[in-house]
């Protein structure tokens, strides 16, 4: 151990006691021991490479993890199998662990920052028990009756005037209904109304099939009077019994209509709702999921730009790009049919094609030019002036199995908003409950410290009923978003999914989730949670990880950030190289003692070392890369100039524009120049400059490599070069062996035992 943590090892008792590490040898660790405090904020720090991960995540979490699995029953653990213990002598003091690493949450698209955090939960059942229906036909407000409100208002409303009581069986739908009618007569009725007429019911009654109907059971004509109220009273409940809680009452002479229901119901059309639950506001479930996106908010549509990408072409020259080269088949015998009846040729530029017929090309009509064969059933044989190839590119993309007809189809498609639900992704009904004229998927698209000055005053415009069930629900939602603006994450918004965030805005919205959870007695080990963080709102991530101490836990922190270090309670430093150079503890201590001691972290920290600025700039090529009128999301009519050849810093506050502006906007339209790609980039006016650019590379957060075999030699392709060197060893030319002879990924060159893992 370096003497700086000789002086330091025993500096400053902690009351709540250590966490000890006696041995660590995991990596690059050599014989590390430390004694980490309990309750307090750590911070384990040094250069990159130096062994700070493999302390904290390779040997303290996985020796958590390991104790926790060792507490299930050997039959459990029979099938999720075992943890292997880290090279480590020895850890007294461990209390429960959980990891919070920098790594996008998820790459589901149906995976948000309010289902994370569970605060859509708690939305979704703000709104299933005070939320206020209204019909999304009419616009009016949903009302609903008790059986006896039904009964006293029929009685008090239509007293001395005769009424017919009708029991609705079918709303809008075709058919000749012959069935129903003789199945109602044997049950002794005589009459039924048929859209807005009353008839008899006769044997062998039957209405026009290809029609939309409206039919109720006439159960009962009658004057209202006092002395039939029993009368009323059970023809009432048969008509509920039969039209399942929904019932009319007309006045026979003036023709006025009522609707009753026990459900939900718009008292002009007549369209009711369910009883709302949880589940009817959820993207995530097919009772409330848009059925057109599938709860995704999202639907590829055909893109005209992609169809036509130059409408001066004509057929010949491939101008509709799906139909691809002109050639004998049954796709270009249907197109000359067309061609013939409307007077053009495959000569001529599709802009002077008739509207008529391009309009039959591209979205069908009511004639038919197909290709008979027999009973020959394929799904892409198709009849193109019925259909129209934009509708048989998007059938294609959403029914086929095969991947190779999806990726073809998705050339000519863009992802849009979902018309149906606007992006909201719910049904129509769900976005029809209101609270404070807003519905659930406008509080989704709030930012957070928006929506929670809403939630805030949301109250005033409750009744005394609505305030007393919502109470706690309030609550709980103004507590887990009031967690959200402590880590510093007010600019998101509820429906943002977290694959769009970056691995620092991920990793604090965990952390929110944890905090919101209120455990104690636990270790957190956190990585980074400063990334994508501006200085300016470190103060809110240190309070909320001193939030967490102050419970009753311990927070360890992988960090480089001064303002951290700083402000914590305890801080240990790798070193004093990377790789085979690092692996010991440089300095150990409380901030006021680490900055007094050696080693490069603590020479930054206290300006004895600093980053000198350079004294001269790059100059760059002189050419630039211009984007003009930027207006997606908060970006005000943006314009950007950026000098190529240079190295370029885009910044700012959390939510001020940098993602909008550069992987939103930006990077789709090099991607889409370079490589014709399907994602769309946020609204602009133009660009200038891509003619100095060959290519276009992001390089983002997200992991390298999903297998465990994965390396930096096999992902920059070294060790390509070097399976090649070996595979022309003299040795191995005479034995045969090809380069896979020297690949652990491929059967023949690795391991049998353990398959190229390296490890059982």
């Amino acid at each position: 151990m370096p003497e700086s943590n000789k002086n330091t090892e025993n500096n400053g008792a902690f009351e709540d006691g250590y966490i000890e590490i006696i041995g660590a040898m995991e990596n690059n660790l050599k014989q590390v021991s430390v004694k980490i405090p309990r309750n307090k904020l750590v911070v384990i720090t040094g250069l990159s490479g130096s062994g700070k991960s493999s302390l904290a995540f390779d040997t303290l979490y996985a020796e958590g993890q390991r104790r926790y699995m060792e507490t299930f029953s050997s039959y459990a653990r029979q099938f999720i199998g075992s943890m292997d213990r880290p090279e480590v002598e020895k850890i007294d003091g461990l209390s429960p662990v959980i990891s919070i690493e920098q790594k996008t949450t998820a790459w589901n698209p149906r995976s948000t920052v309010g289902t994370t955090t569970e605060i859509y939960d708690f939305l979704r059942l703000l709104y299933a028990r005070v939320g206020e229906a209204y019909s999304y036909i009419t616009g009016e407000k949903m009302i609903k009756y008790t059986e006896e409100q039904i009964i006293d208002h029929a009685l008090s409303y239509f007293t001395g005037r005769k009424i017919a009581i009708l029991s609705p069986v079918v709303r809008a739908r075709k058919g000749h209904y012959r069935e129903l009618f003789d199945q109602t007569r044997k049950k002794g009725f005589t009459k039924v109304r048929v859209d807005g007429d009353i008839i008899d019911l006769t044997v062998g009654l039957q209405i026009d099939r290809y029609k939309v109907h409206d039919i109720e059971i006439v159960i009962d004509r009658l004057k209202v009077e006092s002395d039939k109220k029993d009368r009323i009273v059970a023809s009432l409940q048969m008509a509920l019994k039969m039209g399942n809680d929904f019932i009319m009452i007309q006045d026979t002479d003036t023709a006025e209509l009522k609707a009753y229901s026990k459900s939900l119901m718009d008292p002009v059309s007549g369209v009711s709702y369910e009883e709302p639950s949880p589940n009817n506001f959820s993207f995530n479930s097919p009772y409330g999921a848009c059925p057109d996106c599938n709860g995704l908010g999202e639907i590829h549509k055909a893109d005209m730009s992609k169809v036509i990408p130059d409408d001066s072409k004509n057929i010949n020259q491939e101008a509709i790009k799906p139909f691809g080269a002109v050639r004998d088949n049954s796709t270009f015998k249907q197109l000359k049919k067309i061609a013939a009846d409307y007077n053009f040729k495959f000569s001529t530029p599709v802009k002077d094609i008739p509207e008529v017929a391009l309009n039959m090309i591209l979205y069908g009509g009511d004639n038919s030019y197909g290709v008979k064969y027999g009973n020959v059933a394929n799904d892409y044989v198709y009849d193109l002036a019925n259909e129209g190839i934009i509708n048989m590119v998007e059938r294609w993309y959403r029914d086929s199995s095969s991947e190779k007809i999806r990726s073809w189809s998705e050339e000519f498609l863009s992802i849009v908003s979902c018309p149906t639900c606007e992006g909201y992704r719910l049904k129509q009904e769900s976005l029809h409950f209101k609270l404070g004229n807003k519905h659930i998927g406008e509080l989704g698209e709030m930012n957070i410290d928006q929506l929670y000055l809403w939630i805030s005053s949301l109250p005033e415009f409750m009744d005394e009923k609505q305030r007393t069930v919502s109470f706690e629900i309030l609550k709980e939602i103004r507590l887990r978003l009031g967690f959200l603006l402590e880590v510093g994450l007010s600019y998101l918004s509820l429906n943002r999914t977290t694959r769009t965030l970056s691995g620092g805005e991920s990793q604090r919205t965990r952390l929110a989730s944890q905090i919101g959870s209120q455990l104690t007695g636990i270790t957190y080990i956190m990585d980074e949670p400063s990334i994508g963080l501006h200085q300016r709102d470190n103060h809110k991530l240190i309070n909320a990880l001193k939030d967490l101490t102050e419970i009753g836990n311990s927070v360890l922190v992988v960090e480089h950030d001064k303002d951290i270090m700083l402000a914590s309670d305890y801080i240990i430093d790798l070193g004093p190289g990377a790789g085979i150079h690092g692996g010991e503890i440089v300095t150990q201590g409380n901030p006021e003692q680490f900055l007094k001691l050696g080693g490069t972290t603590a020479g930054y920290l206290s300006h004895r070392l600093n980053i000198d600025i350079p004294e001269k700039r790059r100059k760059g090529s002189g050419k630039y890369l211009e984007l003009k009128g930027a207006t997606g999301h908060n970006l005000k009519s943006e314009t950007l100039r950026l000098p190529l050849g240079t190295l370029i810093c885009v910044t700012g506050v959390s939510g001020s524009g940098k993602s909008s502006l550069i992987n939103e906007t930006l990077y789709p339209i090099l991607r889409q120049h370079f490589y014709n790609s399907v994602q769309k980039p946020l609204a602009y006016k133009s660009v200038s400059g891509l003619e100095h650019l060959d290519k276009v590379i992001e390089i983002d957060q997200s992991p390298i490599g999903r297998t465990p075999r994965s390396n930096p030699a096999t992902y920059i392709g070294v060790f390509t070069d070097i399976r090649k060197l070996f595979s022309n060893m003299p040795e191995a030319k005479i034995r045969g062996y090809l380069p896979g002879r020297f690949s652990f990924n491929v059967h023949g060159g690795r391991c049998d035992t353990c398959e190229g893992a390296g490890k059982n």
